[in-house]
């Protein structure tokens, strides 16, 4: 079934798979379509509809004001709604709908730099159904023992999506918006980053640091300052004459590199993106028709009207040249888009957009506003595909909106160096996944202010499990390197990270499953038992994956207590360390463990460890494997290998339990080892 989830419907509910529903206020049939460019209905798993379904949609409207609200019914636990600052349980909390260029939010912050409406309400049995309301205008979304929406354009659409648990919801939603590509092996090692490293001989000091001192990272990131003048497209000719060779000479090292790329274009008519950009009509116009202009970084910029197909194809254009100096990746930033000086830090909703007919056709920046970053990392993956159409494009992205995981990674933005956004890391990633961004994470150590070691430290043992691993600080901080903190830090950051890379094997194993089925790659604790109650609100621990609890502690001098769940402790790295989360692995599971390596490329034996916990005498593991970049996979060129392990005579004994994929490797050398 591919029925466009953005055709009307006279009445509700409109069953398009099993157990998923769309209503449409019966009243508003004549009301403009909302601009979904991220829904097509796909076929769904098939499963059981929970019986005694009731959860529909009331609809009203008030002038240009609509509302909706749902009864969720007693011991309705709420989640969801994407990028927000608090707990992982929502109940009781209001959230904005409007990306906005936050910096230094906190507890107070309704709305940050993306919208994700969709909400998942987990009942006391463990059931579970998920709200998904369709519209692209500012929403407040107010969650208590109901769910009130309130929309400040026409009345939506709304998808309701009946589980019989919470993370059948997750892949139904999937079903809907798509599934993330799979990503570049690369990319899931660790990054460092910092605005800015700066001239080019910075860049390489650093690259050497990491390498001289053994500590594990795979990509090295320029901010805005290796531009020129702040120039989209082009370098620094002084502080980076020759980026081709920084590139290649990081690359000889093992490093990629990643690039930012923003959405605001210098006003210069000497310079050839504007004049492009001016010519070809690919600017938001004001009300009145005129080229909007707004000041960022550059000074005076127009901003390209991604919701043009015509746009999306100059602008993806623009990267072929740009990608021949040889960088990995690309950075989309300040894409909310950010206007300094603009209402709420950004371009006046009275601006015009010319959109295509697939989004809604022509209409005012209100209408488009929450998904302008969407389609800036669509145009610019459609872009790196294209110039490099055998390699894995990989984009991070600070604004975006739900559907956008098929296009580019996500970081929870301009965070702070303190405890509290440490503690917030960890349900903003939950709740990203639960909504459909598997691929995403903090700022390690914080993005404002100075850290201290025992933060760093503490930061840098959570983040290095996480999807996303970065480090990233801002210019006027004092450097946030592992090393900087002294011996004790740059120890424990690089068992942190060395844990990272030892679990690469079951890391990337965790992403294949994301993108074939939507399932996170971290997920609430309260997802291996949905219908226990004491695990519902726990948010200082995760799940990497099914098989792996990550128990955190997020307080400077607070230590110890019992894990959430009667697993069983283990880890990859020989030496122990009090600023590292505990590890524990669930009772039936073989979790698979690779060699140790400073960046994912580096030569390793191949060697692999299977850490089992048996339960009734077997435990059950499987290993990913395809070339690490590249498409061969989609033509079958992976292995994936499902492995028994058991006792025999007080010794653990390994079988293959079944193999798919033709990729021709060399065999893995495998030993167990029970706990």
């Amino acid at each position: 079934m591919n029925t466009p989830l953005h055709r009307r419907y006279d009445r509700g509910p409109v069953l398009i798979g099993p157990s998923i529903a769309r209503f449409r206020d019966p009243a508003a049939v004549m009301a403009p379509t909302p601009p979904f460019p991220a829904y097509e209905a796909q076929p769904t798993a098939q499963g059981p509809v929970p019986s005694g379904w009731r959860v529909r949609p009331a609809f009203s409207r008030r002038g240009k004001e609509s509302w909706v609200q749902i009864e969720t019914g007693p011991g309705v636990s709420l989640y969801g709604t994407g990028e927000q600052v608090g707990p992982l349980l929502r109940n009781g909390e209001s959230t904005l709908l409007w990306n906005n260029d936050h910096f230094d939010y906190n507890a107070k912050s309704r709305n940050l730099y993306q919208s994700h409406p969709f909400i998942l309400a987990v009942r006391p049995d463990g059931s579970a159904f998920g709200v998904l309301i369709e519209t692209t205008y500012r929403a407040q979304i107010n969650l208590d023992r109901r769910i009130l929406v309130r929309v400040f354009g026409p009345s939506p659409a709304v998808t309701v999506i009946e589980r019989p648990d919470p993370m059948g919801v997750v892949r139904a939603l999937s079903d809907l918006t798509g599934r993330m590509p799979m990503p570049p092996l690369w990319s899931l090692g660790y990054h460092q980053c910092r605005w800015s490293y700066e001239p080019e001989g910075e860049v390489r000091r650093i690259a050497a640091e990491f390498r001289s001192r053994n500590m594990p990272c795979d990509v090295i990131w320029l901010d805005i300052d290796y531009m020129n003048g702040f120039r989209v497209f082009t370098f620094d000719a002084n502080k980076f004459p020759d980026p081709a060779g920084l590139n290649a000479e990081l690359a000889a090292s093992g490093f990629r590199t990643i690039y930012m790329i923003d959405p605001g274009v210098k006003v210069d008519p000497l310079d050839r993106v504007y004049a492009e950009g001016r010519d070809g009509g690919h600017f938001v116009t004001t009300a009145s028709g005129a080229e909007y202009r707004g000041n960022v970084w550059p000074g005076e910029c127009a901003f390209p009207d991604f919701t043009r197909n015509e746009t999306r194809r100059w602008w993806a254009g623009l990267y072929e040249p740009f990608l021949r100096a040889g960088m990995d990746g690309v950075w989309n930033d300040m894409n909310e888009p950010a206007v300094f000086g603009g209402v709420e830090k950004t371009m006046p909703v009275s601006n015009q957009h010319r959109a295509d007919p697939e989004l809604g056709g022509p209409g005012d920046h209100a209408m488009y506003h929450n998904i302008y970053g969407m389609m800036m990392v669509r145009a610019s993956r459609e872009g790196i595909a294209a110039a490099r159409p055998d390699r894995r494009p990989f984009l991070l992205t600070r604004s975006n909106f739900l559907g956008g995981h098929r296009f580019a990674a996500t970081w929870t933005g301009d965070n702070r160096s303190d405890w509290n956004h440490l503690r917030w890391s960890i349900p903003m990633a939950l709740n990203l996944g639960l909504s459909g961004q598997p691929f995403a994470g903090p700022d390690i150590g914080g993005f404002i202010g100075d850290a201290d070691a025992a933060l760093f430290a503490r930061w840098m043992g959570i983040g290095a499990l996480l999807p996303f691993a970065r480090a990233h600080s801002e210019k006027t901080t004092r450097p946030h390197e592992p090393w900087v903190f002294g011996d004790d830090c740059e120890r424990t950051c690089r068992l942190a990270l060395t844990r990272r890379y030892r679990l690469l094997p079951y890391l990337y194993t965790l992403f294949r499953h994301a993108h074939l089925t939507g399932e996170p790659v971290v997920r609430p604790v309260f997802t291996a038992d949905p219908a226990n109650p004491r695990l519902r609100t726990i948010d200082t621990a995760f799940l990497l994956g099914p098989d792996v609890l990550v128990q955190c502690e997020v307080h400077p001098d607070i230590r110890g207590g019992p894990p959430p769940l009667p697993w069983r402790p283990f880890d990859v790295v020989d030496e122990t360390d009090p600023d590292l989360p505990r590890l524990y692995l669930r009772p039936g599971s073989a979790v698979p463990v690779g060699p140790v390596r400073e960046w994912t490329g580096q030569p390793a034996p191949r060697e692999l460890l299977l850490v089992a916990a048996l339960d009734h005498g077997s435990a059950l593991g499987e290993v990913y494997e395809d070339a690490g970049d590249g498409f061969g996979y989609e033509r079958g060129e992976y292995t994936l290998t499902r492995y028994r392990v058991t006792r025999q005579n007080e010794t653990a004994a390994v079988e293959t339990a079944a193999v798919e994929g033709s990729l021709n490797a060399p065999p893995w050398s495998i030993t167990a080892r029970l706990v």
